[in-house]
């Protein structure tokens, strides 16, 4: 009985590659990937143009931070394609896919390809960084103190208070490092890489 999740497309010239749109991102990681998109923008939003008391942006900072363990938790024991294993790929991998990926033809990659795996892990490498050293700030206006500030010394909250500002922007610069790749792959390659996180469904080369 055929797979009601799968279906077949593509050229059916003998020679031809055969495709097949499966079910790739489950509803979770695609809930995790929207909320955490909307959190971190709000948090970034907030932080450099939102009003003196920030207690919105810490909320949203601690929803980041509840993102993240989702993710860590389903990195580890979720579905194939959102395990961590199923997209760290070695130097080799990545090199190799990057020197074919300004083909102009889709990549079809099932799951997250060797460059945008190492993306992820940065991605979320940088955005754990920039949410706790949030909470070991002090701005020295008895407000905007991260909760865990009072458990270590002055020099520590300055110096966490610096580091938090300075990821920001670095968060910022990988955003839009993103959003790039995404307008590259859709303009250049012809690959949409949007709507598979929105339905689930990928378009992906039939396994031999």
């Amino acid at each position: 009985m055929k797979d009601s999740s799968i279906e077949e497309t593509g050229d059916t010239r003998p020679g031809a590659e055969t495709l097949q749109t499966v079910q790739i991102w489950d509803p979770l990681l695609r809930l995790f990937k929207w909320s955490l998109t909307i959190s971190v923008a709000a948090a970034w939003g907030l932080g450099m143009f939102g009003p003196d008391i920030m207690t919105l942006h810490f909320w949203f900072g601690y929803a980041v931070l509840g993102l993240l363990a989702f993710r860590l938790i389903w990195g580890l024991w979720g579905p194939e394609h959102a395990r961590f294993k199923s997209f760290a790929y070695g130097p080799v991998a990545i090199l190799k896919y990057v020197f074919g990926m300004f083909r102009r033809k889709p990549s079809y990659w099932p799951g997250h390809n060797p460059l945008g795996g190492l993306f992820v892990f940065v991605l979320l490498a940088v955005l754990l960084l920039q949410a706790v050293s949030g909470l070991f700030v002090d701005p020295d206006d008895y407000i905007n103190v991260g909760p865990l500030a009072k458990y270590v010394g002055s020099e520590t909250t300055r110096a966490a208070l610096s580091f938090h500002v300075q990821l920001g922007w670095v968060v910022l610069g990988l955003v839009g490092l993103h959003v790039a790749a995404i307008l590259f792959y859709r303009k250049w390659k012809g690959e949409n890489l949007v709507t598979p996180m929105i339905t689930g469904r990928k378009k992906i080369r039939k396994k031999p």
